[in-house]
This record gives structure tokens, sequence and C-alpha cells, in this order.
């Protein structure tokens, strides 16, 4: 597993809906949101002792075109620093 530095977070992808509501099949860049959804898998330690405000197993939104988007392990990572996270599904 990775263990991210400072105020760095590891998120799995999750894959977005490429259907609307209605039940319309989205195709090409129209189907691809500007935020991307995922589930935190690891936190570093926080800059100078403060510690991060996600926790491991949190549901998260970020920006689809932030962080360093990795593969590790067979699945889409992405390591960011938490002040790219958007917000925290609860």
């Amino acid at each position: 597993m990775l263990k991210p530095l400072n105020d760095n977070v590891v998120v799995e992808l999750v894959e977005a809906e490429k259907k609307t509501a209605s039940g319309i099949i989205l195709s090409g860049d129209s189907g691809v949101p500007t935020h991307a959804q995922g589930t935190v898998l690891a936190v570093g330690a926080g800059k100078d002792g403060i510690s991060l405000a996600v926790e491991v197993g949190a549901q998260v939104i970020f920006s689809n075109f932030g962080g360093t988007k990795i593969k590790h392990g067979g699945k889409e990572l992405v390591i960011l620093a938490e002040s790219e996270i958007l917000a925290v599904i609860e």
C-alpha cells in the first residue's frame, strides 16, 4: 500500500455514472463530469503536526483535473493534497 507524506491523501476512483437519472446514456465528452468521486485509502500525517480533516474510508469529491493519477495494485488511484478535496460525502 502507498503511504502518503505530509498533507497528501490516496484516493481510489469511483466510476462516474454515464447515464442520467431519466435513463439517457451519455456518450463522448458530454458524459465526463468536471469533478471526480473516490474513497480515501490512506492519509498522510499532516503538516506541522496538524492532522488532516479527512479519514480513511471517507467518500470525497475532488476536481477531475486535480492530483496525480496512478495505477497501483490493479486499481486506479489519485494522490492529491488535502486542499484539493472539494467535499466529503456524509
